[in-house]
């Protein structure tokens, strides 16, 4: 599933060029598309949240993954610019159900030991999915079969999609009422955090790590483009950084339940910033062969911090705080390009990645704050 909607929502990138092609689009509403899906995905996650502890995560799945297909059918019949406004906005607005719901479902399936493995798997797949996606639309593009057959396609997958979650998931709504279990968490008043200072700490380090995350991703191929690499060799910047937060996202999940959250987080966090120093004082080549290693523990630390929230909020409420933590990290990923960019255009894009660098730090003694939430827990089971 994580990796369907992964692929549907960033296979846009490979999509956005032929369709400004196509219909003549110029590059300001280009953005204006992709910044419409962004929004939309951005907005709706807390309030998937919130509906789903009413309807259940699976029903809810199942629609937003039903739009999500809907949408790429009708972006494939599209005559013009309006037209694939609306569907890339209506696919956002699909996709925006899925990380919360998806992640709640998990943490239901896995309510003790295996939760962080098993939303890093499931982190892993997405990006599986960016990967699957967006490299066969570039392969049947450059073999040159027209964009409307794939995007068909992708739309048939997730209606297919839909139709499975239906029938094959279960949902945690209505188990948790057969098993006698809904009555004490139906008391359960506002956001059903049991441990505010963990919960805090959590989502303070992931709006540091999501905009460093974003950041670094968005400026590195201009750091190696001022540090004198060919303009086509930083342009692989970006996906060696993905393939090693592949990897990442995998075994820091695996790696947190054996070693502890605090110290998953220390250690990823201060290799993230030492790895982002290192691209500025390394040699060139040294530098962009560095970019896999700094991926894995980049994209790693989500991992960790996403399983980690089923310790701090109350099972009935973990839809909305999932897509409140989402939410945090989709609104970075919007924000933190957007004044790292100011910033490098002042001062130099080494400036903006050297700040990077160094507020990652902060995240460091934030960590701490999560064992009282990890010592609650362990006292109430």
């Amino acid at each position: 599933m994580h990796t369907l909607h992964d692929g549907l929502s960033d296979v846009t990138y490979v999509l956005l060029p032929v369709l400004a092609q196509a219909f003549g689009l110029s590059l300001a509403q280009v953005g204006l598309v992709r910044a419409a899906q962004r929004t939309a995905m951005a907005a709706f996650q807390i309030p998937a949240g919130l509906i789903a502890e009413r309807f259940g995560e699976r029903n809810l799945l199942a629609f937003g993954t039903l739009c999500a297909g809907l949408a790429f059918i009708g972006l494939g019949f599209a005559p013009g610019f309006y037209a694939i406004l609306f569907a890339l906005f209506w696919a956002g607005f699909g996709s925006a159900v899925q990380h919360p719901l998806a992640s709640s479902i998990i943490s239901h399936a896995y309510p003790g030991e295996g939760r962080r493995a098993a939303l890093g798997t499931y982190n892993f797949f997405g990006d599986v999915g960016k990967f699957a996606f967006g490299g066969a639309a570039s392969l049947l593009f450059v073999a040159g079969v027209g964009w409307q057959a794939p995007v068909l396609v992708f739309g048939l997958l997730g209606i297919a999609a839909a139709i499975a979650i239906s029938l094959l998931v279960p949902n945690s709504r209505d188990s948790t009422i057969t098993t006698g279990q809904i009555k004490p968490a139906a008391k359960a008043a506002g956001w059903g955090i049991r441990d505010k200072q963990g919960f805090t700490a959590l989502c303070l380090i992931d709006v540091l790590d999501s905009s460093t995350r974003s950041g670094f991703l968005t400026l590195v191929a201009f750091l190696m483009i001022a540090s004198g690499l060919p303009d086509g060799w930083a342009a692989m910047s970006v996906p060696l950084i993905l393939i090693g937060g592949m990897a990442g996202k995998l075994a820091c999940g695996l790696l947190a339940e054996r070693f502890g959250i605090v110290r998953m987080v220390v250690i990823t966090e201060i290799a993230t910033g030492c790895g982002i120093l290192a691209t500025l004082v390394l040699p060139t080549l040294g530098a962009f062969l560095l970019l896999p290693l700094v991926g894995v523990v980049l994209n790693g630390t989500s991992s960790v911090l996403y399983g980690t929230i089923g310790d701090f909020v109350d099972k009935d409420r973990l839809p909305r705080a999932f897509g409140a933590i989402y939410t945090v990290g989709s609104v970075c990923g919007i924000a933190s390009p957007l004044g790292y960019g100011f910033l490098g255009d002042l001062y130099g894009v080494e400036t903006a990645i050297a700040l990077m660098g160094v507020l990652i730090f902060l995240t460091v003694p934030m960590a701490f704050m999560l064992r009282p939430g990890r010592a609650a827990r362990l006292e109430s089971v």
